[in-house]
């Protein structure tokens, strides 16, 4: 009868142990990978539609100014059209992004770890309420 050692139950729970944290470590490497590769993706899409989008309004943007030259405008007049236009396009942009820094980044994260009761969007409120 071979007798065990009375670490021999610790050594098998240390090396369980030690062979779980090393798979749950590979498992969020390659979560990690993964998401990285997608937001890779994502950036590269993102910029990739917002140099369609800027080209198509310069060649709409263009399209006036020639057809309003064609119609017997001035050079000046065109251009003060093509100028406001693109403000009235930023203008729109700046307006649709006015909302999005109402709330300071991480504020309710913050507001946690300071054990203060965070603020609650209208959406959690309507859910509650």
């Amino acid at each position: 009868m071979q007798e065990r050692s009375f670490t021999e139950p610790f050594e098998r729970v240390y090396a369980t142990l030690k062979r779980m944290v090393s798979n749950y470590a590979t498992l969020a490497v390659l979560d990690v990978r993964r998401a990285a590769v997608q937001f890779a993706w994502l950036v590269a899409g993102g910029i990739f539609i917002a140099v369609l989008i800027v080209t198509a309004w310069l060649a709409a943007v263009v399209a006036l100014a020639v057809w309003l030259l064609g119609a017997g405008m001035s050079w000046p007049a065109v251009l003060m059209i093509a100028a406001a236009l693109n403000l009235a396009g930023a203008a729109i942009v700046a307006m649709r992004l006015r909302n999005v820094f109402d709330h300071v980044p991480f504020e309710a994260t913050l507001g946690q770890l300071k054990s203060e009761e965070p603020a609650r969007s209208e959406a959690e409120v309507k859910l509650q309420g």
